[in-house]
């Protein structure tokens, strides 16, 4: 994240998993008066009210066509979500694009929006991309819309997605996260389902007692390799008071060398280098009874829940990421809210793409439950989320461990590294996992292009 996106996007980091997730189903909710600000409540439920002609309503006959651009394959939800809205709004209908959430994608999505290539609605992953398409002028301020409150309806940790204190896109899911446990494995061990506020020190314990001959304690997806220390930089300041790197944090290095000592000397992880030469699969490693704990997010219930191509016969449970230290009091978990659907200012439908998000966020995106996409809006009931996500594989997993993660009160923060320094630590831990150099010179050099970074980009 950019010095400028950090300024922009606020840094209240107070809500939870939980705190507005699931509050009220369909039914009467409040939409209010300006978006982002309180304003007079009024009676909304799951479909938008019908717009006047002109204001997102097709003039007689005529059918108003949007397009709306998703990472997420048609197939796991998204398909499912626009053929409702398009059987109940016949005078609006919704496309829905899938782009790959990878540079190549972001760029063909880039293209879309700057020709009008048909981008109306699209949705956002990373702040950083937010940034650079607002600046871009490709996401509309949604401040001039002002017949829903998005602080209200998603909650705090909304705001850590503002930029000069306006919204120009709504965050719609919960970005879940957790480590997947093989409750079966945990109880042959004795081992209970560990606290909230367990710690990496725990988690390693644990791999220990859980590893045995074929089934590795922990594996981690690659998506997650940086989580606790993000978390960790969250707590402790990504730089320090003078303004310099904190890339270095006696925390961090205790956390690296945790993790490396699990690999070298415990061996209940996989080496970095096997993991990441042979793409070790290790969703599926998991689903297969051949490791114990997998530290993932909430895209893995795709596979999880798909016991045609991926049977089991165990059921899982979940707990939060572990702080590293118990010296951070305050951890920040991963989470918080994404998805962040953003309207193209270039779109001649803009109203009536706005009826659309509003609908989606309140209800539609429950079809995206089903693919482990939480919906984030307070219009939406918790436990019917719950249902969706686990239709039919209830039996598969211990319900009560998946609401405590989801639905207790845990700060969370939003990835705070511009991405070249995110490529230039990842370029030094590489070379510690691979032993090819020490951790403090690998610190020592992290904090090195990270203060040379901040230089040039005071």
């Amino acid at each position: 994240m950019t010095v400028k996106i950090r300024k922009g996007i606020a840094l209240s980091l107070a809500l939870t998993f939980a705190a507005g997730l699931f509050a009220g189903c369909a039914g009467n909710t409040g939409n209010t008066g300006n978006t982002g600000n309180t304003g007079n409540t009024g009676n909304t439920g799951n479909t938008a009210a019908e717009p006047e002609a002109g204001e997102g309503k097709a003039a007689e006959g005529k059918v108003i066509e949007l397009k709306m651009w998703g990472g997420v394959p048609a197939e796991a939800g998204p398909q499912a979500v626009v053929d409702a809205w398009n059987a109940e709004h016949p005078d609006i209908q919704v496309e829905y694009e899938r782009f790959v959430n990878d540079d190549a994608g972001n760029l063909k999505l880039d293209t879309a929006l700057a020709t009008g290539q048909g981008a109306d609605l699209y949705v956002n992953y990373a702040p950083f991309r937010l940034q650079k398409r607002i600046d871009s002028g490709m996401a509309l301020d949604l401040s001039e819309f002002t017949d829903y409150n998005i602080d209200e309806k998603i909650g705090p940790d909304a705001a850590l997605w503002k930029v000069n204190g306006k919204y120009y896109g709504m965050p719609t899911t919960k970005s879940a996260s957790f480590v997947w446990l093989n409750k079966d494995m945990l109880d042959a061990a004795n081992l209970p389902i560990p606290p909230l506020d367990w710690t990496w020190a725990d988690f390693r314990e644990y791999a220990k007692k859980l590893q045995k001959d074929n089934v590795w304690g922990m594996v981690r997806h690659e998506s997650f390799f940086m989580t606790p220390f993000n978390g960790a930089m969250a707590t402790v300041g990504v730089t320090k008071a003078d303004g310099a790197s904190n890339l270095d944090h006696p925390i961090l290095k205790e956390g690296f060398q945790q993790w490396y000592d699990m690999m070298f000397a415990d061996k209940t992880t996989p080496p970095y280098g096997e993991q990441i030469t042979s793409k070790m699969p290790v969703d599926t490693i998991f689903l297969k009874g051949e490791a114990a704990m997998l530290d993932a997010g909430g895209f893995i219930f795709r596979t999880a829940n798909n016991l045609t191509e991926y049977p089991r016969d165990f059921k899982i449970a979940f707990a939060t990421t572990p702080r590293i230290s118990t010296e951070l009091k305050d951890f920040k978990y991963p989470g918080g809210v994404s998805d962040v659907i953003a309207i193209n200012p270039k779109s001649e439908n803009k109203e009536a793409a706005w009826e659309f998000l509003k609908w989606y966020a309140d209800g539609g995106i429950l079809e995206m439950a089903k693919g482990g996409r939480i919906p984030a809006s307070g219009a939406v009931n918790q436990d019917e989320a719950v249902k969706m996500l686990l239709t039919g594989v209830e039996d598969k997993y211990d319900v009560d461990s998946l609401k405590k993660v989801l639905f207790n009160d845990i700060p969370t923060y939003l990835e705070s590294l511009p991405p070249q320094i995110v490529d230039a630590r990842k370029e030094e831990y590489e070379k510690f996992f691979l032993r090819q150099t020490d951790i403090d010179s690998a610190l020592a050099n992290m904090v090195k292009k990270h203060n040379k970074f901040l230089e040039q980009n005071k």
